[in-house]
């Protein structure tokens, strides 16, 4: 005779078992797929915010009006404030890159954040260690600081420009020691699109490829027109082809890096006057407010339709630059003059 199971009590043992067992069961499947959608949320989240996606960015020194770098009084956290206000006024940009974060810069990151600005932020190296050290030391600082507001990082500037091979070790001791503190922004090393090119034509990888994290490329059409003998005549038409063009070899040969310009841009003054290529005679390239607009909306319409990044040089002129860059050093400012500033008139970035 079978047993009833309803009067069995090992039964009933075994059958609360199984009822509490899918009970949790399904309480783990419902929690795993809330956890699996949440997850996913976050994913799409980061990738929306990821330093990543295309910048469209402007160069931002605060040495202004009177104000050097090289002497005297440095900027102060008003003006610091009245530059971005003006920039987020007058200006479609809503990132931009700094030089240094000594003497008082790193107030511009407190200014940033605080308008939802973006920043690539420069490290200054030079030829005083000492300094570099306090610089990398404060990069360190700032960059854990302000993780969603300093997207991008660069020890140094233009350093092989200014001064060859010689301070590679001070790049190298840089980008070292931020990786070493872990600093999780990408990381990288700015020079000019012919550095990065190994100071050749047939374009190769210098010996920072495997160290830094993305290529940061400086491109000026209108330096070339004054001292290349190769790229001699680049008149502004032109400029954004050039740009593509240098930045497409940099692509090629740094296929694993994301390529970013930058600086590019365009002087806007002495109005229509043009320099000399000191090698090959020719004058190419006029300075001019319409070519300066020319240069930057063709550039960045090209850069979006291939979804690359760029930032223009500069947000605003510079009035120190003239001693050592001649005549057109303090020309090349989206915006110029004393508060509130003249800055270009209905400037159309490609989005």
């Amino acid at each position: 005779m079978i047993a009833d199971r309803r009067s069995s009590p090992h039964l009933d043992i075994i059958r609360l078992i199984n009822e509490d067992f899918m009970k949790h069961f399904f309480l783990f499947l419902t929690l795993l797929t809330v956890l699996v959608i949440g997850q996913n949320a976050y994913a799409v989240k980061q990738v929306k915010v990821s330093p990543q996606n295309t910048l469209q960015c402007a160069a931002f020194s605060t040495y202004v009006g009177t104000l050097t770098p090289n002497f005297g009084a440095h900027p102060s956290k008003e003006l610091i404030d009245t530059l971005l206000d003006q920039l987020i006024k007058k200006t479609p940009f809503r990132c931009i890159m700094t030089y240094g974060v000594l003497n008082g810069l790193d107030a511009i990151f407190t200014a940033a954040e605080a308008r939802h600005i973006k920043v690539i932020a420069i490290l200054w190296l030079d030829d005083d260690i000492n300094i570099n050290s306090q610089s990398i030391e404060k990069g360190i600082e700032v960059a854990k600081a302000f993780p969603k507001t300093i997207i991008r990082l660069s020890c140094g500037s233009e350093v092989r420009t200014r001064h060859g091979n010689l301070y590679d070790g001070e790049i190298s001791r840089c980008i070292d020691s931020l990786h070493k503190a872990g600093v999780t922004q990408p990381i990288t090393t700015i020079d000019t699109w012919w550095e990065w090119c190994n100071r050749s034509l047939e374009c190769q990888q210098t010996s920072f490829a495997s160290k830094v994290d993305w290529i940061g490329a400086n491109i000026f059409p209108w330096w070339e027109n004054e001292y290349s003998g190769i790229y001699s005549c680049i008149p502004a038409e032109k400029a954004a082809d050039f740009h593509i063009a240098r930045l497409e070899d940099l692509h090629r040969i740094y296929p694993n890096k994301e390529v970013i310009m930058t600086e590019f841009g365009w002087p806007n003054g002495p109005e229509n006057s043009s320099s000399t290529n000191l090698k090959t005679g020719e004058r190419c390239g006029i300075a001019s407010k319409s070519n300066q607009k020319l240069v930057i909306e063709s550039t960045f319409k090209q850069l979006a339709k291939k979804k690359w990044s760029g930032t223009v040089f500069e947000a605003f002129s510079e009035n120190w630059k003239p001693a050592e860059e001649g005549p057109f050093g303090s020309s090349w400012g989206l915006c110029q003059g004393t508060p509130p500033y003249t800055c270009i008139n209905q400037l159309k970035i490609a989005r």
